[in-house]
Parts: structure tokens; C-alpha cells; sequence
């Protein structure tokens, strides 16, 4: 995954940046430390605030029909809250796994396992 146009992050030509979990924890983190803010990034917070932008992305879906729904990326206001919202979530989400240790990509290919074991194919 990444960027093109111009220059990238790291300053190569062409614009190309490669994005990363770890990378974009420490975008974060910086973020965060540049203004203070590592003090509210608890758990506790960090949790809350990771539900809180899980619920404004269900709001944007939350009268829509299933028809509806599915076409929401085609408006390009509706697209572009959905990513922002999304984009939320992720920031928080990383933050979180950041905060406790957990490595988010591991933590979820250890889940898919799981699954898979207790709901196998049919």
C-alpha cells in the first residue's frame, strides 16, 4: 500500500511511501507527543474514544436501507465521511494496540486461526 505523486514521507521521487502498522504508530505517537497528549492515551480513553468514532461511522449508515448502504461510497460527501470515520477508528485502534503491547496484525491472524478451527468449512 501507498502514495504516489510528488514526494513521499521519505523524500523519494515519485511520491512512493510505503504505509505500515508500526509506521503509523509512530506518525501517531509523534502526533500525540508533540502536543501533550500522551497523559489521555490510556486504555481506558483510548477505548472509549475507539467506540465513540465506531458509532459515528454506524451513524452515517443508520437509516439507510441495505440498498442504500451498499451504494454509500458512490456520493462523494458520504464517501468521504465514511473514510474519515474510518480513519478514526483505525488511528484509535492503533493507539490502543500501541498503548498495551499487542500487535494488532498477529492478534488478528491468531483470531482468523481460531476461527477457522471453530467454524469449519463446510
Amino acid at each position: 500500500m501507498g502514495r504516489t505523486g510528488g514526494r513521499g514521507r521519505d523524500g523519494r521521487p515519485g511520491g512512493v511511501t510505503e504505509l505500515d502498522v508500526a509506521g503509523l504508530q509512530r506518525r501517531l505517537a509523534d502526533f500525540a507527543a508533540k502536543r501533550d497528549w500522551e497523559q489521555y492515551h490510556t486504555p481506558k480513553n483510548l477505548a472509549a474514544a475507539l467506540s465513540v468514532e465506531a458509532s459515528e461511522l454506524v451513524e452515517i449508515f443508520q437509516w439507510l436501507t441495505p440498498d442504500e448502504s451498499a451504494r454509500v461510497m458512490e456520493d462523494p460527501e458520504s464517501a468521504h465521511r465514511v473514510t474519515d470515520e474510518v480513519a478514526d477508528v483505525l488511528a484509535y485502534l492503533l493507539q490502543f494496540c500501541e498503548v498495551l503491547g499487542i500487535d494488532a496484525l498477529a492478534a488478528l491472524d491468531a483470531k482468523i486461526d481460531r476461527n477457522e478451527r471453530r467454524f469449519p468449512a463446510r
